[in-house]
Formats: structure tokens, sequence, C-alpha cells
């Protein structure tokens, strides 16, 4: 009994081994028996097919498998599965390929053309789709053109057209009379269908037609005779007979790009991509019959624009076209097969390549995958799955598509049991949150057999959100272990489909959950983890996220509308969720301009927004509130409030006076405040003097300055300008006046030193005065001014150029001041002239009949006490080079030798006088000179020197100027730009800046271009251009080419640097207005808005502006005045003629007394050079004026210039404008005048009163010109015995920028100019008993380096002689009895006049002056 109890015991225990043994060995094996992927591929798949209509076709499809289960193939048409069961026509073959019996296609019935693709699949495996195929059908062959009879002479080319569908050229060939007709290099097929023949023999003569064959149907073009004529060696310029057309190709295929030509001599033709001449003997380059070009084997790099050049000796001719290449799909990331399990996420890459960018798309199993909570297209193309479940098992396909082709790769995915480890080969593609949490395992092999940890206890969710929920729980109660994770498992209730996170370090029992939705139910349960593997899992945790509070969404359908320039209307709709009443709306609107926002509280679902900007952008949106708060604000709408009239003025309204007929006007725009709205022009009004007639000017919106000529000469006008918007003008600004010149000045350099400097000092002031340059063709725009004590740069002052005198206030007493004065334009300062002055002390009484204005030379200014160091002298500037200049000055500190014998030294300072560089250097010297180098080129420069010795220093010097001199630019012109013409294609228009460092004047540019940025500069096109223009228009160029540019800056010196290129492509076609245009250039042109022949012109409506009003008061006045005029002129030359009698004894003695009472005075020259200067006496200033020769020996006189007023200019101005011959006489006086040095012509009783007066009681003015009321070529003078009328402006009529005059003492009446002493006064007799004995007027004259003191004028008082007839009989003893005339100052170049006339040049007057009185006389008598 003992004995079988114990066998029983022994059978038990060998039982419990053997069954523990085989648990063990079958954990094992299920730990490391991974599923292994079932390789499932397509060994061949379809192609894109051209099939014949009534034939058969076939598409490929084969798979490889080595799974026991057989594969199925099915096929799709166009995405949907076809069913083939009853189709007698088209059947699968066994080895999956598409058989079609015979293809149909009609027009109306095409039920095989389509897309194709093959589907195959596994049952036990799952799903793969191949790439889809197009299966065309060839159409009917028809012709879109066809041969034509044609000529072609020996040598040349020719095409017979034959054009047919694309598709159908492979099966389209040509007969030559009747026989087939092989091609070959000279012979060549089109892509269109088409025939070239090159170099054409006599043997190309015959019958052509083309054939479509082997499509079904075969047909048949028409038949054209070819003839082939002789070569008559005349010459014809190229011609295109085909040209390239853009054309698109696909990688590794081959593409030809025709290019025929015709023309004699046979044209050369070439072909270039891009900027790159192509060679034919490349390998993969053919040029086919003369000129097309056939390209094998394309890459991407192929890719660009062809251009096809032919030239002969009579022309060269280009064409153009785009190939475009096409890159099939290519796969440069392949998704892989991938182990997981269950409620994990797992990522499949897939990264592809191609040109187009290609589409991807995602199938599993045969069928597209649609993107959800759980699939996801992430990074652009790759598939995320979230959640794992076992139906995710299967085949992932990645499909990529573009024009050129599409491709397919699958990837498998296989779902391993929890308890089953993954593999580490090859290694799963996981997210981020997943990633480093994968089960333990050790590459298939499991670990020692051992329990696991129960399931975690007391699961609970501590906290719960609308967006999140965070799990805590214990830890199992065995949890068999010490490195314990957990992992999280949750789904949506109702839902298999899991997801996993998991605790990120060992022992922790907390996780967060996020991205839930609101107000949904979740399923949450837990597993620990230990070394054994994952354990028991804790019951089902059922939370819900709370619920979002429902406030209001956004309000629908805000509308807002501009309604004035200062409000907008807005309405809103109700929003369309919201829980409970609403309560208000609040409006929140913002400027745009300023980015401040604010609110207003609204009841209902419109408001009217008031007091806005005007014209304006606002943003507006709407927010809903209600019990819970503010809702969900709408998406904001900008509007803008409508414009309005400006309601400010333009600003910084300046004239610049350009020249005598023309004003520059600029200003800047109203401030954005006043303007309401796009300003679309400004509105300018002018007026002459003080007129109350106005014109006005119109200009474009962005145009902030505008030339205003026309003018007249010497005349003030007025300017206001007014900004206009859509809505009206706005407000103008205040009147402006300016004076045009009075003739043209020249304004491209700076002015020359003024002539003089006067200085008074007095207390607390110093009273400067000066004279203008004395080269007076230089425009003077104003005066600087600047003084110190001791330097002239401590202040500065600008006058206006018409300014003669400044007095300079609260400066101190007894102190030394040092003046300095300089002239300038819109070039910049001129030389400046110093002066010094010592103000007076304090206890000196002032003069009170002192006149400040009376101009005289400076006191003598004493030297200062010499204890502070007295500064150099003789300051001198030495231009070596364009950087160079040499400093020199003397030291009066030192003895008479200027040797140094202390340690004193000097400081040397420089500084340019451009205003945006007020940097000033500095250099020390021991000598007294100095060279100062690293020079700007042609810059001015101003020097001053201070000597220091120890601890004493002067003050700085007088400067001295020096302008370096030019040399080459060292920059390129910069910002050049390239734009093209609107509406000419073929124009562009090139714009550039100047140089940064031209270094001289810019004399010119030069535009290079060309089409080869490579070419050598000689080979390049060159366009001059002078130095004043900044832009530049280039014509006649090709269209669809590129262009590159560059310019190159000249002046005196030389060429500068080329700019760097810059690219312009020109448009491909003409624009579709240039028929318009062309048609509107045959017009005949329009009348300009200048000239006098628009009775609108603006200009001449204020030239006239009165005229006609006071024409009618004045008639009988003006016929008085031209009648007195001529007599008088007649009985001048009578009183000429009579002096040219006087006989050869008396004139002798005449010079015997005027060199006896010249000898007192020793001249260095002849007897000839003893003449007085002639003078040209102006009655009105009492002024002598010098006039010049006219270089015709024999002057004809046309005018009488008389001054007068401008009340009697302008009727006779009327006049002759009415009568054409009048017009003639001064159109021609004008020419005589414009060929003629001197300033006026110089009548004969003139010259005869010019050597009869004395002219050392009479001031000349040294330049020749006259103030006052004066005759120009504008206005031709006719005589006037009427009394003078004096301008209230003295300097009326001259202009202000030409000479300077001392005012005079006012006269209360103005006297008679006859006189003893000036036997020629008849001319310029006025009416009027005198008043006053004597008139004393003062004057002052500028002469060279020096000024002179006033000197007073005493005009004698003339006898009243009223009888004219007694004149004329006293000339011979007037002039018998002159007495002898001191003699006058001596001129640098005296110019006598002729001493008597001829009887030839006085009869020639004689007739003129009849030709004038018949001309006045039909004046006088016009109606």
């Amino acid at each position: 009994m003992a004995e079988r109890g114990a066998l029983w015991l022994l059978s038990l225990l060998c039982l419990t081994f053997l069954c523990t043994e085989s648990a063990a060995a079958k954990h094992v094996d299920k730990g490391s028996a991974a599923q292994p992927f079932s390789p499932f591929w397509f060994t061949v798949e379809p192609q894109d097919t051209l099939a014949i209509r009534g034939n058969s076709a076939m598409l490929n499809c084969t798979t490889h498998s080595d799974a026991a289960t057989p594969t199925r193939i099915e096929w799709k048409k166009d995405g949907t599965f076809m069913s083939l069961v009853s189709d007698e026509r088209r059947h699968i073959l066994p080895d999956g390929v598409l058989f079609f019996n015979h293809v149909v296609h009609s027009k109306h019935n095409k039920p095989d053309e389509g897309t194709y693709q093959c589907v195959a699949t596994i049952d036990s495996l799952g799903s793969i789709s191949s790439r889809t195929a197009r299966l065309a059908v060839a159409g009917m062959p028809r012709f879109a053109s066809q041969p034509a009879p044609s000529t072609v002479r020996l040598g040349d080319s020719q095409v017979m057209a034959c054009e047919v569908n694309s598709d159908l050229v492979p099966f389209t060939r040509w007969e030559k009379d009747r026989q087939p007709l092989e091609l070959s290099t000279r012979l060549l097929l089109l892509p269109s269908g088409a025939l070239v023949i090159n170099n054409a023999s006599e043997a190309d003569a015959g019958l052509y037609r083309c054939l479509v064959e082997n499509v079904g149907s075969s047909k048949t073009s028409d038949e054209a005779q070819l003839q082939v004529l002789p070569e008559t060696e005349d010459e014809r310029k190229p011609e295109f007979l085909v040209q390239p057309a853009a054309v698109i190709k696909v990688v590794g295929n081959s593409v030809l790009l025709p290019c025929v030509v015709s023309g004699f001599p046979a044209p050369n033709v070439r072909w270039m991509l891009g900027d790159k001449l192509l060679q034919e003997s490349e390998d993969r380059l053919e040029l086919l019959a003369g000129g097309s070009l056939q390209i094998f084997n394309l890459t991407e790099e192929d890719a660009g624009v062809y251009t096809c050049m032919a030239d002969n000796s009579n022309a060269t001719i280009e064409a153009q076209a785009q190939l475009t290449m096409q890159v099939p799909p290519q796969f440069i990331k392949r998704p892989a097969n991938i182990y997981a399990h269950e409620s994990m996420d797992i990522v499949f890459e897939c990264e592809v390549s191609g040109s187009p960018a290609p589409t991807v798309k995602w199938v599993k199993n045969g069928d597209a995958v649609i993107p959800s909570d759980y699939f996801k297209i992430v990074k652009e193309h790759n598939l995320q799955v979230l959640g794992l479940v076992k139906s995710d098992e299967g085949f992932y396909q990645c499909l990529a598509e573009n024009d050129a082709g599409n491709i397919q790769s699958s990837a498998q995915l296989v779902i391993l049991d929890h308890d089953v480890s993954l593999p580490s080969f090859p290694p799963p593609s996981l997210t981020p949150n997943t990633t480093d949490h994968v089960t333990p395992g050790s590459g298939g092999v499991a670990g020692p057999a051992g329990p696991t940890p129960t399931a975690p206890r007391d699961v609970v969710a501590s906290l719960v959100s609308t967006r999140f929920i965070k799990l805590t729980w214990r830890q199992p109660a065995e949890p068999h272990g010490d490195e314990i994770t957990y992992s999280v498992f949750y789904s949506l209730e109702g839902t298999s489909r899991e997801r996993v996170v998991n605790t990120s370090r060992p022992g922790e029992m907390q996780v967060t959950i996020q991205s839930l939705m609101p107000d949904t139910k979740y399923r949450f349960r837990v597993v620990a983890h230990n070394s054994n593997g994952p354990g028991e899992s804790s019951a089902a945790l059922k939370v819900a996220t709370q619920a979002e509070v429902q406030v209001p969404g956004p309000a629908p359908n805000l509308q807002a509308v501009s309604n004035t320039p200062t409000s907008v209307s807005l309405s809103w709709d109700k929003p369309l969720t919201g829980n409970g009443e609403l309560l208000t709306y609040k409006l929140y609107y913002i400027d745009k301009t300023f980015g401040t926002e604010q609110d207003v509280d609204i009841d209902g679902q419109s408001y009217n927004m008031n007091g806005l900007k005007k014209n304006t952008e606002y943003s507006f949106r709407v927010v809903a509130n209600n019990k819970h708060g503010p809702g969900v604000s709408t998406e904001d709408i900008n509007v803008r409030t409508l414009s309005d009239v400006p309601s400010a003025p333009p600003q910084n309204l300046t004239l610049e006076v350009q020249n005598s007929k023309s004003i520059m006007l600029r200003w800047q725009p109203p401030p954005l405040s006043g303007q309401n709205g796009e300003i679309t022009g400004y509105k300018i009004r002018y007026r002459k003097g003080s007129r109350r007639s106005e014109a006005a000017e119109i200009t474009g919106g962005t145009q902030l300055s505008k030339l205003i000529d026309g003018l007249e000469r010497g005349t003030e006008y007025s300017f206001r300008v007014s900004a206009v918007t859509v809505n009206g003008t706005g407000p103008a600004t205040d009147w402006t006046a300016t004076e045009t010149f009075e003739s043209d000045l020249d304004e491209s350099r700076v002015p020359d030193q003024p002539s003089s400097l006067h200085v008074r000092p007095l207390i607390n002031s110093i009273v400067v005065s000066w004279t203008p340059p004395e080269n007076q063709d230089i425009v003077v725009r104003g005066y600087t001014i600047g003084y110190g004590i001791g330097s002239p740069h401590a202040q500065t002052i600008k006058v206006d150029y018409k300014q003669r005198y400044y007095t300079i206030e609260n400066l101190d007493a007894s102190s030394h001041y040092v003046i300095t004065l300089k002239a300038f334009n819109n070039v910049g300062e001129g030389i400046p002239v110093y002066e010094s002055a010592i103000t007076r002390p304090q206890s000196d009484p002032t003069d009170p009949d002192v006149d400040l204005y009376e101009l005289f030379p400076a006191p003598y200014t004493p030297v200062p006490d010499p204890s502070p160091m007295m500064p150099p002298v003789g300051v001198q500037s030495s231009v070596l080079s364009h950087d160079t200049i040499k400093v020199t000055w003397a030291d009066n500190s030192l003895p008479k030798n200027q040797k140094i014998t202390d340690n004193r030294f000097y400081t040397v300072r420089w500084k340019t006088n451009i205003p945006a560089n007020t940097k000033v250097k500095m250099a020390n010297t021991t000598s007294l000179n100095h060279m100062v180098t690293g020079l700007k080129p042609n810059t001015l420069y101003e020097f001053s020197v201070m000597v220091t010795k120890g601890r004493r220093t002067s003050t700085w010097s007088m400067t001295a100027q020096g302008t370096t001199f030019e040399t080459i630019p060292s920059s390129s012109p910069k910002d050049v730009t390239v734009v093209s013409k609107e509406n000419k294609p073929r124009t562009i228009i090139v714009n550039w800046q100047p140089p940064s460092e031209a270094n001289g004047k810019i004399t010119g540019y030069i535009i290079y271009y060309s089409t080869d940025v490579n070419a050598e500069v000689h080979d390049w096109v060159i366009e001059p251009v002078v130095g004043n223009r900044l832009t530049h228009q280039i014509q006649e160029l090709t269209l669809d080419t590129t262009y590159y540019f560059k310019i190159q800056a000249r002046n005196s010196k030389g060429m500068g640097p080329m700019s760097e290129a810059v690219n312009f492509r020109t448009p491909k076609t003409e624009s579709s207005d240039k028929m318009a245009n062309d048609q509107a250039s045959n017009l005949p042109p329009k009348q300009g808005p200048s000239g006098n022949q628009d009775p609108q012109d603006p200009g001449t409506s204020v030239g006239k502006s009165g005229v006609g009003s006071n024409s009618e008061n004045h008639i009988v006045v003006i016929i008085i005045i031209i009648s007195v005029g001529a007599f008088t002129i007649i009985v001048v030359v009578v009183g000429a003629f009579l002096c040219t009698r006087r006989t050869t004894s008396h004139q002798k003695k005449k010079r015997a007394a005027s060199k006896s009472a010249n000898g007192s005075h020793k001249y260095k020259g002849n007897a000839k050079d003893l003449k007085p200067p002639d003078l040209w006496i102006h009655h009105e200033r009492l002024e002598l004026k010098p006039m010049d020769k006219s270089p015709d020996p024999n002057p004809v006189m046309t005018e009488t210039p008389i001054p007068r007023t401008s009340q009697d200019i302008t009727p006779a101005d009327s006049g002759l404008e009415n009568n054409p011959h009048l017009q003639q006489r001064r159109n021609s006086y004008r020419e005589s005048v414009r060929n003629t040095p001197s300033t006026e012509p110089l009548p004969p009783a003139a010259a005869a009163s010019s050597q009869a007066s004395c002219p050392s009681e009479i001031m000349a003015d040294p330049e020749g010109s006259y103030h006052g009321s004066s005759t120009t070529e504008e206005e031709p003078s006719y005589s006037s015995n009427l009394p003078p009328h004096r301008s209230a402006h003295p300097h009326a009529h001259a202009h202000p920028l030409k000479s300077f005059a001392v005012p005079a003492i006012p006269a209360t009446s103005y006297p008679s100019y006859e006189s003893p002493a000036l036997p020629s006064t008849p001319l310029l007799a006025q009416s009027g008993p005198p008043t006053h004995p004597h008139v004393v007027k003062t004057a002052s004259i500028g002469t060279l380096g020096r000024t002179r003191t006033p000197m007073v004028v005493i005009v004698p008082n003339a006898p009243d002689v009223p009888e004219t007839s007694k004149m004329l009989e006293d000339v011979d003893s007037v002039l018998a009895s002159l007495p002898p005339c001191p003699s006058p100052a001596p001129r640098s170049n005296p110019v006598p006049l002729p001493q008597n006339y001829e009887p030839d040049e006085l009869t020639e007057e004689m007739a003129h002056l009849e030709g004038l009185m018949k001309d006045l006389n039909a004046i006088t008598t016009a109606p």
C-alpha cells in the first residue's frame, strides 16, 4: 500500500514537471514567433497604350507572391471595378492581362478609351493596386492642312504642308509621284506631319502627297506639284518658312525643334540655349534638313528658351521657343513594412520628387484612405494611423502622380499580439509619444519566464476639463518587480479603436490625456509592465469631458458700408449658436493708420458710426454677449470712408525762376489729415503783377512740380496751388510772387566773387553793402553773409538776390569782426570776399545825420593788441592735382624773412562746401605751407590756418578756397533699371542715377546692350546719351528676347567703370493696341496747348489781359504818339545829314581841340586809343551806358530805342500783331539783335550825342546795361513825345541779377533834357516846364578789383526851345560852339563809333524810314 502511494506521488511529480516545461516552451515559442512579412508586388504593370479602332489591344499586369493562396487579379476603369463576367469582347487572361478582342471607338461611343488600373488581391493578406495606364484610340484621319502647289529655287528650302493629329504622325508617310519617299537628313518629317525639302535639286520636282495608314482606315491627301526653279542669284533676305514652337517633353524622350529658313545666299542657321551657343558636335544634338534641331535622351538641364538664328550677307533673323521638361514622379523614400501592437500610433513615410510637383494619395488594400480623426496626412505626404486595431492590418500604398506619369509603392502593416514583443529589425516607425515606450523585447527572444503585474488599483480621473483628463492610480497589489511602467489605453465610448499613452518614467502613476473633445464620453484602462511583460488590465473607467460654456458664436453676415466721408453703416445677423438670451453686442473698430482699438455697446443688430476720419480705412468686428460673457468675435471687416475735397492746401510752395520765360513751381502734398482722399491732381493759378485775371494749369496726382513757361521777360508773376480729389478742389496756398529774368543767364557754375564789399561799423551793428559780381551772365539767387569775432564762420545769414545792403545787429562794442560775402545759386556758393571792421566803443556818439546806406570805403582797422597770437595772413591755395592742394600763408608775427626760430606750429583746417558733409579735417605743420592730399576730385575746399605758440593760440585766419581738378569717374552709374514702354513692346526705357563718385561734371553716358552677357565689349551695341539725361529709350528691339544693359559715365577726363549688367526680357507678343496706335500715329498732329494759335492758351490770356479793354480808350493817343514820333525821326535824320556836310577843315579843328584838351593825360598807346568811350544816354535814368559796335561796318538802324512806359508799349504791340508787315519788321529786328553782341542798336542821333557830350560829367556803367524801362527784343519801341512816367519800382524792367544802382534822390517832377551842351536832345525832347534848375543824382561804377566813391552828376537845365525848326537851324552853330571836353577815365577796351555817315548810308536810312511811315499810316487807318 505504501509502495503504491509512493508510486502515485512520483507519477504526479513527473506530470507536474512535464506540464511546467511544456508551458514554458509554449511561452517561449509565443514570445518569439512574430509573423513574417509576406512578399507581394507587381512584376509587370500596365503602360500607356495607343490602340487602333477595330484591332485588338491588351494591358499587362503580373504579380509575385510567396503565399500559398493564389492571387486574384481585377481591373478598374476610371476608378471603378470592371464587370467582365458577361463581356464577350473584353476578358482577363490567366496571367492577369486585360485583353480586348477588338477596340470599339466612334464619335459618340468610346467605351474602351480611359484610365485603367490593375488590383491584385490575396485573401489572407490584402490587396495592392498598380500604377494607372491610359488607353487611347487613334482617331479618324483628318487633314487640318494639305500640300499646295509650290516652287523652290535650286539649293533653297521648301515645306510641303500636311497637318494631322499629333497621335497620327507616327502613321504618316509621304509619296512622290506615287512612290514611297525615303526620309533622310535632307528630307525631314516635322512633328506636324509636314515635309521639309532642304537644298533642293532638280530631282525633287514632282507630285507630292501624304498618307495616313495602319489606323483602321487609311487616308490620302491631295497631290501638289513642286517646281524647281533655277537660282537667279538675286540676294534675298532670310525668311522663316517654319519657326520653332513651344513644346513639352518628358525626360528621356527626344524632341525635334523645327526651323526652316529660305534666302540667298543660303542662310547659316545656329541655335542657342539661353545665352549659350549650341554645337552640333555634342553627342545628343543633331542638325537636320539644314536648320531643325533634334535632341536625344532629354534631361532636365535641356529645359529653357531655344533661339534659332539665321543670317546671310543681307540680314539676320531669329525665332525663339520654350522647351519645358517634365520629370515623372520618383521615390526618394518608400514606405517601409511595420510591426506594431494594437492601440499604437504609426507613420508610413513617403517622399517623392518630380516636375511638376507630384500629388500623393494613399491606398489601403486597394481602397483610397480618406483622412479622418485616426488617419491623417502629416509632413506633406506621410500617413499617420492613430490607435491601431486589428482590422488596420494589410498593405498600404503610396501613389504619386503628375503630368509625366505615376508610380506606386506598397508596405505591409502587421499587428502583433501584446504578448509578442516587437522585433528590432526592421525598426518600427512610431509617433513621438510612443517612440521611447515600445513594449520591452530583445530581438524576438523572450525573457525568463515569470509572473506579470496584476491590474493597477483605484484608477480615478482626478481632473476633468473640456479638452483633457488627468488620471491617477495606485500600484498593483502584486507588481512582481521594481521597474514598473504603465500604459493608458483610451477610446471613445462605443468604438473599439483604442489609443495608448505611456508614462514618461518608471514608477510614475499619473498621466494627462490631451486633445479630447468637449462633452464626450471616453473609456480608460491602465496596464502595468514589468520585466516579464504587460500585466492585467484595470477595469474600464468611463469619464465624460466637460461641456464648454455656451457663449454666443460669431455674428454672421457682418457688413459695413460708408455713406458719407465721416460715417459708416454696419449691420449683422443674430449668432447661430448661443446659450441663453443675448444681452448686448460690442462693436470694436480701429483706425488702421494708428492701431488703437475702440469699442461701443449696441443693443440692436445695426449701427451708424459717425465722426470718423475722411478717406480712412477702418476695421470693424462684432462680439455678442450673453449671461456667460462675450462670445466669439467675427472676422475683421475693412471699409474705407468716402473721400472729400481736401481741407488743407499743399505745403512748402516754392518758386524757382528758370530763365526769362519760365518759372518752376515745387510743392508738397497737403498733410495726410487734410487730403481727405486720393489726390488726383493739383490746380495751379497764376496772374501777372496785380491783375485780377488768372490762368490755370492742371497737373497729375503724383506730380509735385510744374514748369510754367511762355511768360514775359522781367515780369512779376504770382502763383498759388490747390489740391484736387474726385470730389473737387481744396483750398489754395497763399499767393507767392516772383519775377522772371530780364535775360537768360547761366546756372551751370557758381557765381563769381562780388565786385565790392563795404562795411560801416556802429556801436552794436555793422552796415554791410555790396555790388554784384562783375560777370552778370551767371545766375545769382542770393548772398551769404558770414561774420564773427576774428573769424567769419561764427554766424551765417542768407539774403535775397535783390538785396544790396544788410545791417548785422546785436554785436559787441569795440570788437574786431571779420565779415565774408558769397554769392550763391543752385550749383553752390561762389568765391567769398572778405572785410573786417571794429565796432565803435560804447561812449562813441552816433551821428544822427549819417546815411546808413551810403557806400564808402571801409575805415582803417588798427592792429589789435598782439597779446593773443595774430592769425596767419595771405592764405592761398594752389591746386596741384585732382586730390592735392598746397596751402601757403604768411605770419606777421615773424621777422620779415619769415624764418621760424621758436617752437610755434600751425594748424591747417579744411572742409568742403557740401552742406551734407560738414566734417572738418586738420593737420599740424611747422612750416609756412602744407600739402593737403587725399581730397575728392572736382570739389571746392575751404582752408584756414591757426598758429599756436606754447599756450597761446590765434583765431582762424581768413579762408582760402580751391577746387581740385577733375579726374575720370571712379564709380559706375547706379540704380540702373529697364522697363518696357507702355503699348510699345519693342521699345524699352533705361533709367539710371549719376555715379556717386563722378569726380567732375558728367558730360555724357554710354549705354551698352547685347543679348550675350559674356560677349566682348566691342560686340555690344552702343547708345550715347548727353550728360544731363538720366533716361533713354531704345527702340526696335526683338520680341521675347533677353537683353543685357550696362552704362558707363564720362566727364572731361575720360570714361568711368561700367555698371553691372541688368537683364530685361522683351514681351512675347505685340501689344493688342498696336494697330490702333499705328493708325493714330498717321493722324495729323493736334495743335498743342502752347503757342499763339490756341486762343484758350492760359499764358496768352494772361499776357494780354487788360490790353483789349484799354485799346479802345487810347486809340487817339496812340495815333498822336506814332505821328509825332515819325516826324521826330525825320527831323533827326535831316539834322544828322546836315552834320555830315561840315567841312573837312572844321572837322580837323574839332580833332585838334579834342587832342589839346586830352593832352594832359599820359597813355601807353597811339592816338586812336585816346578816343573817349562810346556812351549811350538813357534819359530816364540819367546814366551813360557803353555801347558795343555792331560787327556790321555799315549798320542799318531799324528801331529807335526810346524808353517808354508799359502803357505805351501795349497799344503798339496790339497794332503790330494786326499788321503783318510790322510783324515781319519786328521779327527781322529780333534776328538782328540775336546776331549782334551789342545790347541795343545805336541810332544816328545818339551817335552824334555821344560825340558831343562830356563823358566826365556822367557816370557810365562798365557792363553796358541800363536800368529802368528799356526796349527789349520782345518789345520793339517807337518814338514818343509824351512825358515819361516813372515806374513805382525803379528796377521794374531791369534784371535784378544783372546790375546794381544806388537809389537816387526822388524828383518831384521830370525836367526837360534839352541843353546847349547836348545838341542831339531834340530826339529826347519832352514837354512840361522844368520845376528845378538842376537835378542831382548819384551813381556807382564797379571796376575790376576796386571800388569808387559815388560821384555827383550835374545835368544843366535845358533852354525851352519849343520850335523844332529853330533847333534845326541852330545845329551847325551849336556844334561849332561846343567847349572842349576833359579827358574821360581810361577804359580797357574803348570801342569808337563811326564819326560820320556816308551819303549812301543816309539814303538807305531814308528809304527805311519811308517804309516805316507807310506801316504807321496803315496802323492809324486800320479800323
